[in-house]
């Protein structure tokens, strides 16, 4: 224990072996410090939501067993403690409290006027805070499709782990596997393993809090302050959304002419001489560390100062690889550097950036048949506006807003000034 520690992270540690030694708490496991986000913004939330990661998979009508599946998702639930455990807070530190395996499959059916998509997306919104981590609803309307939906607590996973457990999910199905066929051996197994990864990843993040980090950080971020105005409490309206193909080579784009791009879209949103925060995940699990399924990537922070003048793509370059060297660094220890550092910033995010690999995507085989990856617009998003690129033969370029929050014409304005910058890299499909 780091007993003198005063990171965030080095005190959370303390207390957690606190609690994991004491009467009852030998059960626990410790939270990552993206775990540790999600638990704040959840708490921030006014109807307590958690951040969702929805999967959804489209197969010919019959195809889906619902009871083979559900008994094949609780036993991957069973062999992952991520899956089969709930956040608490105890004692003012927030862990995990394993249980027993269950993964509910809702059979959502499409009010009149409305396809299974538009059920899906309805079902998958009224998601409970209470409840298990991961989660299935099947749709069916008079097309030829059933759509499924695999969907998690982001708290639970991040993109490693997507393609596990789409994968074991699959296997499981193959093999007729139920939640009693995970032994006590390799339960046991599953937990030593989540906590020795988990416990990794904490001092990687405690190490990444040092003093020089954080002052990089807090002047940084210095002069950072959410632009958007935050939604009404409790109003909620289906997103807007547009989207482009981009014509790209091998190497894709790179990285920070998209954080450029972003800014362009967030100069026509909020204006110029605006610094709003936009987050990007990354990261991955420490060298060393079991394979484990859980959330071990951190949202890393990048000031999007606008003006209408764009600065040099190689000044945005070098500022972001020195972003890189400092990325372990927990969120909620970069927002306190801020703040420390006289930013008014309360840790909400103006926009949001992610970016996948075709490759990478994971499909689900339910006995031999492979699920086709569809997408379901309109949901709920936790910042104003989000940019997704899928790098593959071509870029897949999307941007979403929160309607309740921004004007469908000046977002539209954003995504052509987003796609706009984007050609000076790739040439138009």
């Amino acid at each position: 224990m780091h007993t003198s520690d005063t990171t965030i992270t080095g005190q959370y540690l303390n207390r957690f072996q606190r609690l994991a030694t004491s009467d009852g708490g030998a059960d626990l496991l410790p939270v990552t410090g993206a775990q540790r986000r999600f638990v704040l913004v959840r708490a921030m939330d006014p109807a307590g939501r958690p951040d969702t990661v929805p999967m959804f998979f489209a197969f010919p009508r019959g195809t889906v067993d619902t009871g083979r599946l559900r008994a094949a998702a609780e036993h991957v639930a069973a062999r992952h403690p991520a899956l089969h455990s709930q956040t608490h807070v105890v004692r003012g530190t927030p862990v995990l409290r394993p249980g027993q395996p269950s993964v509910p499959l809702q059979e959502v059916l499409a009010a009149p006027g409305e396809n299974a998509r538009d059920a899906l997306r309805r079902a998958v919104g009224a998601w409970s805070p209470d409840g298990p981590p991961l989660r299935l609803f099947l749709a069916r309307d008079t097309s030829a499709d059933e759509v499924l939906a695999v969907v998690l607590d982001h708290a639970a996973c991040d993109g490693q782990s997507l393609a596990r457990i789409v994968e074991d999910l699959g296997d499981a199905y193959l093999t007729r596997l139920g939640p009693g066929d995970a032994t006590a051996d390799e339960i046991a197994a599953g937990l030593a393993e989540y906590r020795e990864a988990v416990l990794l990843q904490l001092e990687a993040e405690r190490r990444a809090s040092s003093p020089d980090a954080l002052a990089y950080w807090g002047e940084r971020l210095r002069t950072v302050g959410e632009c958007a105005p935050r939604p009404p409490t409790g109003e909620s309206r289906p997103t807007g959304s547009a989207r482009l193909r981009l014509s790209a080579d091998s190497f894709g784009v790179p990285f920070a002419s998209l954080l450029d791009a972003c800014r362009a879209a967030a100069t026509v949103l909020y204006g110029a001489g605006q610094v709003p925060p936009i987050g990007y995940p990354w990261g991955g699990r420490p060298a060393g560390a079991p394979p484990v399924v859980g959330c071990f990537l951190n949202t890393v922070v990048f000031p999007a100062a606008t003006d209408s003048v764009r600065p040099a793509p190689e000044r945005t370059a070098t500022q972001w690889w020195d972003d890189l060297d400092r990325a372990d660094t927990p969120f909620d220890e970069v927002v306190h550097a801020a703040r420390t550092a006289g930013s008014r910033w309360s840790g909400a995010l103006d926009g949001l950036l992610t970016v996948d690999d075709a490759g990478r995507r994971p499909l689900l085989r339910l006995d031999g048949v492979t699920g086709r990856e569809v997408d379901v617009d309109g949901r709920r998003i936790r910042a104003p506006f989000a940019v997704s690129v899928v790098q593959g033969p071509e870029l897949d370029l999307r941007m979403v807003w929160d309607r309740a929050v921004l004007d469908d014409d000046r977002a539209q304005d954003a995504f052509a000034a987003l796609a706009g910058a984007l050609r000076t890299s790739l040439p138009v499909a």
